[in-house]
């Protein structure tokens, strides 16, 4: 069996601000952060400056967030949505999300001279940091970084509130994840699963879909820590076959330059697939100029004959 495909468009509602982006109907698949495969996060009522490693200090969460990045692990600053408590006590989570080692943990710190303890360089290898048990649920992540890009403030805020009227603890407002050209913008931990040009209502399907275990491919940028190409595989597979497990589906190897094929297993069956990136048409503004590329593929081939179940 073999098919050809094209890009898998979205449509929604634009914010106002920038006419003709924002809108739901620029293909978002592939455009996950490829960096991010270890993540630190850090309560931080604001204000929160441009980059995350310019937070005033020193001060324990500014040393950590530094100390972070050196060691290859993605810092984020958090707080409540629509509340911005004073710290301490200061929530604090570590979640990795690379492959097929998903977990994370976190704990409030009464005193934030902690945060010194912890290794981060295990956490970039994939091993606890030393934080605490298992967190007993997600962490929802929304982009209202305002002083990163005037759209993830104006659209991320409110969805992060709203969001947090229906799933409450879960949601947290973040700084920039990626992809300003997206907001509004969701991150489901662990998984690292990332989704744009979300309304309420595309949101709360993400996030019910992420509650059951599954994901949403309408608005789903991809899985954070993954090179775009498999990024596009993996969602032209699951397109493709129906299956929309966070688990259960693996790109096996990922070769090219220009044109790239993969191998991505789903349970029992394999295909091969070949993508190609495709620039997009100009964004909003300079500051959504990030990550014009998005993908398409050329051929989907199902390399055996197991049967999905």
């Amino acid at each position: 069996m073999k098919i050809g495909r094209g890009v898998h468009l979205t449509r929604g509602k634009g914010c106002g601000h920038c006419p003709g982006s924002h809108t739901g109907e620029r293909p978002c698949l592939a455009t996950a952060t490829v960096k991010a495969g270890a993540w630190l996060l850090l309560e931080h009522p604001g204000p929160w400056p441009e980059r995350v490693t310019d937070l005033a200090g020193p001060g324990p969460v500014a040393e950590a967030v530094r100390a972070a990045k050196k060691a290859g692990v993605r810092p984020q600053l958090i707080r409540r949505a629509g509340r911005r408590r004073a710290t301490p006590p200061l929530q604090v989570y570590a979640a990795f999300s690379r492959g097929d080692e998903v977990w994370i943990e976190g704990r409030e710190l009464a005193d934030p001279a902690e945060l010194a303890a912890l290794d981060l360089r295990a956490l970039a290898e994939g091993r606890s940091p030393g934080l605490g048990d298992p967190a007993p649920e997600p962490v929802l992540l929304v982009c209202a970084h305002g002083r990163r890009n005037a759209c993830c403030a104006r659209t991320g805020g409110p969805l992060a509130r709203s969001l947090a009227a229906r799933f409450e603890r879960l949601i947290w407002e973040t700084t920039h994840v990626g992809g300003d050209r997206f907001a509004a913008n969701l991150v489901c931990l662990p998984h690292a699963l990332s989704y744009g040009d979300l309304g309420e209502t595309e949101a709360v399907a993400a996030v019910d879909a992420y509650l059951r275990g599954e994901v949403v491919l309408d608005r789903l940028r991809g899985r954070a820590g993954t090179p775009e190409p498999a990024q596009a595989a993996e969602h032209f597979v699951r397109l493709h076959t129906g299956y929309l497990g966070v688990d259960g589906l693996r790109v096996e190897s990922v070769t090219g330059t220009s044109r790239y094929e993969a191998v991505v297993a789903v349970r029992q069956s394999r295909y091969r697939v070949i993508v190609e990136p495709v620039q997009q048409p100009d964004p909003c503004g300079t500051g959504c100029a990030e990550n014009q590329r998005t993908y398409v593929v050329r051929e989907l081939t199902l390399l055996n004959e197991a049967a999905l179940v």
